[in-house]
């Protein structure tokens, strides 16, 4: 997938001039993301315009716009909420879209003022969406069995293994690993999942709460171990043991999300460890939090 040439502050004025003349007057400015698949602008103090910044991303658009709005209304925690859908126009090859704002700060690992009471918003957002009733659910991206990221897993762990500096133990890991595979496959009905829950798709106010989770590109139904990552990309120890108990997780269902979590921290180390220093820390963090279980 290739980025798409030049999105910046002219590319957005230009599609929101021709497009949603209403906000020409409006302010722009990008807002700082550590995320890899679209590029957020402010628009004014109300809205943000999300353009697709790979072709993998351009499908979102339209998967957000038809279930944003039913799921929003079962939810928690506030999602974002569409206001206008983009077309591909000045040279720019993809639909995209405008969101009203949602306020509140990023969680960073590590650094959590509320962690359990964090985890039990989590858990209390993740049970809702299992929960969801809605019928024609897409499958969600990350929803499948353990065993369909066998070979990229593995291919990770080599790659890791060729960067001594990153000192990761990649015999722990790939015992880890083979140990989760030999976990039964979740055998009940599909649930609804965000299937993305890393600290960039979060926001939290200023005493720590969960306030609105957005990026719901992965969304759709399959394996419930899928959303447990932030036991291990974001909450600490005992409130990862809040988090668990909060949604009742059996111990399949464990392994299984916490060597989901695993694989994803070590595909994305050595992809991002020189281009991105958000996801490539938040890597680590998993890393480490998982091995660090013994």
């Amino acid at each position: 997938m290739n980025p798409v040439p030049l999105v910046d502050e002219t590319l957005v004025r230009r599609l929101i001039t021709g497009q949603f003349p209403q906000w020409a007057e409006l302010d722009v400015e990008r807002f700082p993301s550590g995320g890899t698949v679209n590029a957020v602008y402010r628009l004014g103090d109300a809205m943000a315009v999300r353009l697709p910044l790979v072709a993998g991303g351009a499908g979102d658009v339209a998967t957000e716009r038809h279930w944003l709005p039913r799921l929003a209304p079962l939810l928690p925690a506030a999602i974002p909420e569409v206001l206008g859908t983009g077309e591909p126009a000045e040279g720019y090859p993809w639909a995209w879209s405008v969101h009203r704002w949602l306020a509140g700060e990023t969680p960073k690992e590590g650094a959590l003022s509320e962690p359990s009471l964090l985890a039990k918003d989590l858990a209390g957002f993740v049970a809702a969406m299992r929960s969801v009733p809605l019928p024609d659910a897409p499958r969600a991206y990350r929803g499948g069995p353990l065993a369909t990221l066998d070979a990229e897993t593995r291919a990770a762990i080599e790659q890791l293994r060729a960067i001594p500096e990153e000192d990761v133990d990649c015999d722990a890991a790939t015992a880890v690993w083979e140990d989760a595979l030999r976990t039964p496959d979740w055998d009940g009905p599909p649930v609804w999942l965000h299937a993305d829950l890393m600290p960039g798709n979060l926001l939290v106010d200023g005493s720590g709460r969960l306030t609105s989770v957005i990026d719901f590109g992965c969304m759709g139904v399959g394996d419930p171990a899928c959303d447990l990552f932030p036991a291990w990309n974001l909450l600490p120890s005992a409130a990862r043991d809040v988090f668990r108990e909060a949604l009742a997780v059996d111990a399949p269902t464990w392994t299984r999300g916490r060597a989901r979590t695993l694989s994803q921290a070590l595909i994305a180390l050595p992809y991002h460890r020189k281009t991105n220093p958000t996801m490539a820390r938040n890597a680590r963090h998993v890393i480490r939090a998982v091995l660090g279980e013994g």
